[in-house]
Formats: C-alpha cells, sequence, structure tokens
C-alpha cells in the first residue's frame, strides 16, 4: 500500500489556505494536523482541512501521523518552531524568510541534519517553468558570461496591511521591511540567475506608512562574483500596485520575467551573430495574471507551492535533499541583511562577512 504522508500545518498567516489547498491536491498527502494559539484560527482551517486542531505545539508534535510539518507563523519564531519539529522527528517546510536570524537560521539547519530530517525553504518560484528553463540556458552556458541584473518589487501594501498585525511592519517579528517579507522571492531568483553575490551597497528607509520599524523603501546596487553587476529595488509604496520584475542579461542572451510570466526570452544564434532566438513562447505552469499579489499577499497562486511539496515528498522517499534546502534559504537572506548592513552603516558590505 501506497505511503500517505501526513502533513501539520503550524499557523494561520495568509498563506495558510494556500499551503492546505495544495498538499490536499497532492495524490498521497493528507493535512492530519492545524496548530494555531487561537482557538477559532485553528478550528476554521482544521474542518476545512478534515484534520485535528491544536493549540498546544508540543502536543501536537507527539502525533505518530505527522511525517512533514509546514510553518507558516510570523517570520521571527520560525527557527524555533522547526527546530521544536527537528527534534520531535518531523520533517519541516518553513515559508520564507526562514528565519530572521541568520544564527538562528544555521542552528535550524543544524538540528534538521542532526536527527536526520530534511529541511525546505519555500522559494516555489525556483520551480516555475520559465525559472527552470532559464536557468537551464544558463548552465549550459547559452546565456554565455552574465552581466547583469535588474530586481524590482514595486508593490503596494495600504497602511492597514500594517495596522491590522501586530507583528506585521516590526523588527522582532518582521526582521526587516519590502525586501525579507515582500521581495525575497525575486532576490532569491536575481542570485539564482546571476550567481553568487561578492558584495552590496544600498539606502532604505520608512516614506509611505506610520508606526512601522522597518524599510518601505530600498534600493542596493550588487556586485557578483563572476564580475556581473546588478540593482535591487523594492518598495510597498508603489500606488496602486505594479509589478516584480527580473531582468538578466548574458552576453548571449536576455531574459525578463514580469509577475512570475517570462515575457522576454532571447538568445543569439549561432549561426548568425546580428539574429536574436526568441524563446517567450514558454508558458508557466500556474498560468494566468497574479498582479493582484502585488496588492493582496492572499491573491497569490498557489501551483508553484505545490511542486515544491511534491519536491519534499519525493526528497524523503528518495532520501535526498530537497531542491531549496536550508543552505539555499540562507543565500537570499544574507544579501538582505548584508543590505540592511550597508543602509545602517553607508558602507558597501562583503558577503563573505556573512
Amino acid at each position: 500500500m501506497k505511503k500517505v504522508f501526513g502533513f501539520a500545518i503550524v499557523g494561520n498567516g495568509l498563506i495558510s489556505t494556500t499551503h492546505y489547498e495544495q498538499i490536499s491536491a497532492i495524490e498521497g498527502a493528507k493535512v492530519v494536523a492545524v496548530y494555531s494559539r487561537k482557538e477559532e484560527k485553528a478550528k476554521s482551517l482544521a474542518e476545512k482541512a478534515g484534520a485535528d486542531w491544536y493549540t498546544n505545539y508540543q502536543e501536537m508534535l507527539k502525533r505518530k501521523e505527522i511525517d512533514i510539518v509546514s510553518i507558516i507563523t510570523p517570520s521571527g519564531t520560525h527557527a524555533d518552531m522547526a527546530i521544536e519539529a527537528a527534534r520531535a522527528g518531523k520533517h519541516v517546510i518553513v515559508e520564507k524568510p526562514m528565519d530572521i536570524s541568520l544564527e538562528k537560521a544555521q542552528q535550524m539547519i543544524d538540528v534538521c541534519r542532526e536527527h536526520h530530517v530534511k529541511l525546505s525553504v519555500i522559494s516555489q518560484h525556483r520551480f516555475d517553468a520559465s525559472t527552470v528553463k532559464i536557468k537551464e540556458d544558463i548552465d549550459s552556458a547559452r546565456f554565455g558570461k552574465m552581466v547583469l541584473g535588474q530586481a524590482a518589487v514595486n508593490w503596494y501594501r495600504p497602511q492597514s496591511y500594517y495596522d491590522t498585525s501586530k507583528w506585521r511592519g516590526t523588527m522582532e517579528m518582521n526582521g526587516g521591511g519590502v525586501l525579507i517579507n515582500q521581495a525575497i522571492h525575486t532576490i532569491d531568483l536575481f542570485q539564482y540567475f546571476m550567481g553568487e553575490v561578492e558584495s552590496v551597497y544600498a539606502h532604505t528607509a520608512i516614506l509611505a506608512h506610520e508606526g512601522i520599524e522597518v524599510e518601505d523603501v530600498a534600493v542596493a546596487t550588487v556586485k557578483f562574483k563572476n564580475g556581473g553587476l546588478g540593482t535591487i529595488v523594492g518598495t510597498t509604496a508603489a500606488y496602486p500596485g505594479l509589478s516584480a520584475r527580473l531582468e538578466i542579461f548574458g552576453t548571449n542572451g536576455t531574459a525578463v520575467i514580469e509577475n512570475n510570466q517570462l515575457i522576454k526570452h532571447y538568445l543569439r544564434n549561432p549561426n548568425n551573430e546580428t539574429e536574436a532566438i526568441n524563446l517567450a513562447g514558454i508558458e508557466n505552469h500556474n498560468g494566468g495574471d497574479i498582479d493582484h499579489a502585488s496588492v493582496d499577499p492572499a491573491a497569490l497562486d498557489g501551483a508553484s507551492h505545490r511542486l515544491q511539496f511534491i519536491d519534499m515528498i519525493n526528497a524523503i522517499q528518495e532520501d535526498r535533499e530537497p531542491l531549496v534546502n536550508g543552505e539555499e534559504g540562507l543565500k537570499p537572506l544574507k544579501i538582505i541583511f548584508a543590505i540592511y548592513q550597508s543602509a545602517r552603516t553607508g558602507q558597501p558590505i562583503q558577503i563573505n562577512n556573512y
């Protein structure tokens, strides 16, 4: 009989429905438990999932039917909850950012390895068809030398977004603003395509929202170890909410992803120096325009999450690392914290210092 993997959803944030729906859509996967500190929140999602609900995390972790714990609590709690799950023998999926402390994030990695459980950090857009295709072209040298990358997340969050949640906009629970919360996925793809970052130089500011401790505008210049250059721009003040856009340029190729859709993809024709091959006809598996996520985080399409959940199940069955393991989850986090340090000090920051 084929094993059914039992999932526990930990937390009741906006993304909890996406996790429940996408896990439930996988053959051989089932949500068996839901945890929230608030009883009504736990019961509400548990009833949809046909699962048991808990307000005691430690009690839930005793359930033998739980194979994988999916953590979607406030960012500042991620590492502590992941470490508890690992010590209970559960595999861990954790939403971005993996934590707001690099030290705790590394501890999470170490404890998961110590207890022989898998750790996967949500970076669902690495599973998009456009991402897979571009990465293949870069790794096969079809793009040539990577020379320039531009990442821009020009989104909008109203004042109510921060006012209706005590932890949003705080350093204690968020660890930062637009970069670590909204732009982290784009920054992850940015470094995934362009290569390892050598240094950053940045400015951040709070310009459009009141009562928050974290940036709502940020700009950074980036130098890559391969010699390429780049820029990162992020804001939650781009009324009424525009796009997340990533542009990458190599000596033999160009690609532009906007709102998770590949809108430009050119490679140099090896038989004609002046002719470009247009490959932008590829369609993402998630389909459709998800630009609404620039305004409403609950509007995000979840099909890419499903692929990452499937990868975790396969990693367990095949006893291999998940495609986005803890070390991969650390990469964009290190870039973001280097940007924050640069903004504080007014100096360029070497990523190796992290």
